[in-house]
């Protein structure tokens, strides 16, 4: 029992971390050497897929080599790259499916989603490299739970 906890809390830590992450790859990465990939993101969409998507590929990859490596073992880096890929399908669902409407099946009034719409739409406000606010995902500033 005691070792499930602490591979649950490896996964939970895990994608907190992502989101910190995230934010600091979003901001200082995508919006800095990376741009050239993460402009299509802040552009009109004339397809389903953007050159952004790859950075999801990129995430995806290594969560499946960390898995795989470990896969032996089932040991803590195994379980980190669990929670990369939970992180991923949260960031799918939440940001694609629900905030950007790729697929219109999701929609929701719930006040804490409605926020996170809100933090993504201030940030895609500058459709350029710099000046940009609100880099991150699920961390909402406090006011936007709050504004109607």
């Amino acid at each position: 029992m005691e070792v499930v906890v602490v591979r649950l809390l490896v996964v939970i830590v895990t994608i907190v971390l992502m989101e910190c992450l995230s934010w600091c790859i979003h901001k200082y990465l995508f919006h800095g050497p990376l741009w050239f990939l993460h402009k299509s993101h802040h552009q009109k969409k004339e397809s389903f897929f953007e050159w952004n998507d790859l950075f999801a590929v990129g995430f995806a990859m290594i969560s499946l080599a960390l898995m795989f490596a470990d896969r032996h073992y089932f040991g803590n880096v195994f379980f980190v790259g669990l929670g990369i890929s939970v992180y991923g399908v949260i960031y799918f669902i939440v940001h694609d499916w629900f905030v950007h409407r790729r697929l219109k099946t999701f929609s929701s009034r719930n006040s804490y989603l409605m926020a996170v719409r809100k933090a993504h739409k201030i940030h895609h406000k500058n459709r350029n490299k710099k000046q940009g606010k609100a880099f991150g995902l699920l961390f909402v500033n406090k006011k936007l739970l709050k504004a109607k």
